[in-house]
């Protein structure tokens, strides 16, 4: 039987007030805006309400060049010029030359299913507002075969955003917004534990120490993410590391910090 709510997956931790946000945008039938700094979770969020649903993911990638248009449909006029000079079949239907976007692969489906708008603050400012009527009306028209594409059954919408610039009040009106916190510590211990077995609670002791003391220097420009504290404990596992030395000798410090100003800061302060 398929849950009616969202508990997060196997393989995903989310906190209460995240799997509210989700049901509340399930019910509401909006976007859900997901914001926080990079290694938060937001991407692997829609990949968790998949699972959860098991509902099929499309994933769109935004890019600072991509446009609006791009996820709807692109008229692929450059193969049906290459069609027509080589007396390829069926030139004159025009349809065969349609490719739809992830967002037109979406409506298109015939059931329903998980739509992922990745870091949608990557593109131009007018991106979000030329979205706001397909994500309205889940509807777009092609113009060139004058066929309307609707979403039988409208796709739960993700969208996240690193928050590297504003987006319009018009869009984020229209959407259902939370705010991924990074974890505390007993928090980032159960993600930690879904991705280790049997890991050795005193090296994972000593490491997250070592992880939160970093991330509390307020010199450190770029704090290190939980991806990263993931990547550390995996190479501070296999290089067998006693972890009483963690904090004192910091190993592998360069699969947490990516800076070489804040690698001088974290060891500097690790000698005092």
């Amino acid at each position: 039987m398929q849950e009616t709510k969202f508990v997060g997956s196997k393989q995903y931790v989310a906190s209460p007030e995240l799997m509210a946000a989700v049901d509340v945008a399930r019910a509401l039938e909006k976007p859900l805006l997901i914001k926080g700094e990079p290694g938060t979770g937001k991407t692997m969020l829609a990949q968790a309400i998949s699972d959860a649903f098991d509902m099929d993911l499309y994933i769109w990638n935004i890019k600072s060049t991509t446009k609006a248009q791009d996820g709807l449909y692109v008229y692929d006029t450059i193969q049906r010029l290459y069609d027509s000079q080589f007396g390829a079949e069926g030139v004159d239907d025009i349809s065969r030359y349609i490719k739809l976007g992830k967002l037109g692969e979406a409506f298109k489906s015939e059931k329903q299913v998980i739509l992922l708008i990745d870091e949608i603050d990557k593109a131009d400012l007018e991106f979000p507002n030329d979205l706001l009527w397909e994500l309205d009306r889940m509807e777009f028209y092609i113009h060139e075969t004058k066929e309307t594409i609707k979403a039988k059954t409208r796709p739960i919408v993700i969208i996240t955003s690193n928050a590297e610039k504003e987006l319009p009040d018009a869009f984020l009106r229209r959407c259902i917004f939370h705010y991924i916190q990074f974890p505390e510590k007993q928090e980032m211990e159960e993600i930690i534990k879904v991705h280790f077995e049997n890991l050795d609670e005193t090296l994972l002791a000593k490491a997250m120490d070592t992880f939160y003391w970093i991330r509390d220097l307020k010199e450190v420009r770029k704090k290190p993410s939980t991806s990263e504290l993931i990547d550390w404990l995996h190479a501070l596992y296999i290089g067998g590391i006693n972890p009483d030395t963690i904090k004192d000798k910091l190993p592998y410090l360069g699969v947490l910090i990516k800076k070489d100003e804040d690698l001088e800061t974290v060891r500097k302060r690790s000698i005092y």
